[in-house]
């Protein structure tokens, strides 16, 4: 027995570590960035750093606001195109889709998860890109393809897997006595749906988008080949952009040459974690806060 009792302890002790250090993780990573950082906020203040669009690394001048509203243009695209598809997805695989049609769907839609991201640009370039020029054409406008909207297009097809996965799993473990409960009132199976079912799944569909945005904010190689890569702050869907995790893709190698450039880019890198660290947080409260009307409900 306490042998037993012993083994219990250590399990327990072991799992508790693992935890913290799983958790101490992001504490380091941004400790760390901080600290590569500090040289370039010693010498210009983070309201210039982030609100100016000066970006001149020879001259000193590290203005990050192209790249931030880069970053956030291509991000908004690709979550306004995604989430509508994501949800309607995951709500037909899960309440209306034969077992039959499941079984199909839902492998290939896991294994655009296992895609590199390389695939997915050269994708872009090849069919997205001539289409954005089509569609900018139409509607009066000149570009060569090469903008936030074919970046958009490109990170909503990445994040597919990510939120229809997650959605259609936390649609599917909703108590199938609220459906029978709604459905013997009277309600269509689509009332149902709406209703009663989407509502009980609330809190894990917005737990699936976050992880749908922190999937895309964060991307690199695929948004970096189809959205230009122009150091200018976008003004429509058409202009192209050069999100920050492409700035440190294409730039982290000449950082040496340059004073302070390293620390620059390893501040953007900051910026990154920061914003998603935010959104989570964010997202988190929203969670509770709809959790806590629930109860009250």
């Amino acid at each position: 027995m306490r042998f037993r009792r012993l083994k219990d302890s250590l399990a327990s002790r072991l799992m508790l570590s693992a935890t913290v250090f799983s958790a101490l993780l992001v504490i380091l990573i941004a400790v760390g960035l901080y600290l590569k950082s500090r040289p370039v906020l010693s010498v210009q203040p983070l309201s210039k750093l982030l609100f100016s669009s000066s970006w001149h690394p020879m001259n000193g001048e590290f203005g990050l606001y192209p790249f931030l509203m880069g970053t956030l243009w291509v991000t908004g695209v690709a979550m306004i195109i995604a989430i509508p598809l994501c949800l309607l997805t995951s709500i037909y695989l899960a309440e209306y889709a034969p077992k039959r049609v499941r079984g199909i769907v839902k492998p290939m839609i896991d294994l655009l998860a296992g895609i590199p991201s390389v695939v997915y640009g050269l994708f872009g370039i090849l069919l997205i890109v001539p289409l954005t020029k089509s569609i900018a054409s139409a509607f009066g406008s000149t570009t060569n393809g090469y903008n936030v909207l074919s970046g958009g297009i490109v990170l909503a097809m990445m994040v597919f897997p990510v939120i229809i996965a997650i959605s259609t799993e936390v649609i599917e473990t909703v108590p199938y006595g609220m459906r029978e409960a709604s459905l013997a009132l009277g309600s269509t199976k689509w009332q149902a749906t709406k209703l009663v079912v989407s509502r009980g799944a609330l809190a894990g569909l917005i737990a699936a988008i976050v992880l749908g945005f922190t999937r895309a904010f964060g991307e690199t190689m695929a948004v970096l080949m189809v959205v230009g890569n122009v150091a200018k702050a976008p003004s429509s869907v058409f202009d192209p952009a050069y999100p920050l995790p492409a700035l440190i893709a294409n730039n982290y190698g000449e950082m040496m040459s340059v004073p302070l450039y390293g620390s620059a880019l390893l501040f953007s890198a900051l910026v990154l974690l920061a914003v998603v660290f935010l959104f989570s947080v964010g997202a988190r409260t929203i969670l509770l806060r709809v959790e806590r009307g629930y109860q009250v409900g």
